[in-house]
């Protein structure tokens, strides 16, 4: 997993939280907390870090994921503003993560183990998106959905509509307000 995900996650825990708050996590975790944005993790740290924040904040680990996702969207737009020139709504760009944003971001990380999503818009309302990925982190793709629809403005709702029984293939139904 590429550290910038790592990076991110303990400023959202220092923002929201606070620096004890993620010092110990990073205890509880047995994790080195030693991240850099360029650099590539094991995912587990991350999970472990997630359960660590979980057991001492009492927040599900799915809604800390959710959360994360959010802040972690928004902190894209910051990052990489070149990745929004030209899209002016949510389903637009959702519709080009997997041919272009993940294209682009394997330009700069060539060694990043992305998850694949495929879309498909079922109407000028609803978006069916499907993610896989062997790290089970659904919860997160949910968030950065609905950090992508603030981004844009757009008000809807997420729903997981399927999802495999080890949670590696999601199906999520997009669906703006009218």
């Amino acid at each position: 997993m590429k550290g910038i995900v790592f990076t991110e996650f303990m400023e959202m825990v220092e923002s929201k939280f606070d620096e004890d708050m993620l010092e110990g996590i990073i205890d509880d975790a047995g994790v080195s907390g030693v991240y850099t944005s360029i650099g590539t993790y094991p995912h587990t740290d991350m999970i472990q870090l997630v359960m660590a924040l979980s057991s001492k904040s009492g927040i599900e680990i799915p809604e800390l994921l959710r959360v994360f996702g959010g802040y972690l969207f928004s902190s894209f737009t910051r990052l990489y503003p070149h990745f929004f020139e030209d899209i002016d709504n949510s389903f637009d760009f959702l519709q080009q993560v997997e041919g272009f944003i993940h294209v682009q971001v394997k330009k700069i990380y060539p060694n990043a183990e992305l998850p694949r999503f495929e879309t498909k818009r079922l109407n000028p309302s609803e978006l069916q998106m499907i993610y896989y990925s062997d790290r089970r982190m659904g919860a997160l793709a949910v968030g950065l959905i609905q950090g992508c629809m603030e981004h844009f403005k757009d008000d809807g709702e997420v729903k997981i509509v399927d999802s495999s029984n080890d949670d590696t293939v999601v199906t999520f139904l997009i669906r703006l307000a009218k």
